[in-house]
């Protein structure tokens, strides 16, 4: 990784704040002080980077949560429609950050953006079984203990060409019209296809929790990174540590 692109997506300043700050000679690499915003690092030495004598923390995998606002898409990039990658900070776009799984167009709420490759995978994975909890809000009569018994059991839809039956969930009616459904898998439209089933169409539908990662008060449309306490939680329900 170059020195000035390492800096910069750690929180150093743009990367032509970076390059000032590195000619001026402030920035030192295993003591030694290093003038070439270039400086290609080598294995170990983003652990031996200092700015203006203070040990720079460098980090190598970027950890995001976004509120994902209703008509965006879970993509990086799109020329047609806005998308999540609008919502990355310029100093970030160059770290090959991408969503953990993906929201609906129309889905709201906690979305992970990560270059954490193995964990991202194992987010995603069904072998993991990590479960994401989803605020429903649906027209018609309050879901009723037989539906609950129903998400228990594992749905059986046959709204497709063939039967197809979904992993256990656990259904938790809030009230009249609004329920939370906890699912381990991510099954295309799973979520609206259910209540359909129930002859409940969704009205809005939001990811409100993923493994250990609660979305909080983050408002619709803002990032954050994660805390090393949230990314450690996610780390160890998917066997990283």
């Amino acid at each position: 990784m170059r020195l000035d692109k390492a800096l910069s997506s750690s929180g150093y300043g743009t990367r032509s704040e970076v390059k000032t700050l590195i000619a001026k000679g402030l920035v030192s690499v295993s003591g030694n002080v290093i003038k070439d915003p270039g400086y290609k690092l080598k294995d170990d030495e983003a652990k031996m980077i200092e700015v203006k004598g203070q040990s720079a923390d460098i980090k190598e995998n970027i950890y995001l949560v976004l509120n994902k606002p209703d008509g965006v898409l879970t993509a990086m990039e799109d020329k047609r429609l806005p998308h999540v990658g609008e919502f990355i900070p310029p100093n970030l776009k160059n770290r090959k950050i991408s969503p953990v799984g993906r929201l609906d167009f129309h889905t709201t709420g906690l979305l992970i953006l990560t270059n954490d490759g193995e964990l991202s995978h194992r987010l995603t994975s069904p072998n993991y079984d990590i479960p994401k909890v989803y605020e429903v809000t649906y027209d018609g009569p309050p879901v009723t203990d037989e539906q609950v018994r129903d998400a228990k059991d594992g749905v059986t839809l046959t709204d497709k060409d063939k039967p197809v039956k979904f992993k256990p969930s656990i259904l938790e009616p809030v009230n009249g019209s609004q329920a939370l459904l906890t699912l381990t898998e991510g099954k295309t439209h799973e979520v609206r296809r259910i209540f359909a089933k129930w002859e409940r169409p969704v009205t809005a539908l939001k990811r409100i929790k993923a493994g250990s990662l609660s979305l909080g008060d983050l408002n619709a449309g803002e990032l954050r990174e994660l805390t090393a306490e949230e990314i450690s939680g996610l780390k160890k329900i998917t066997g990283l540590i």
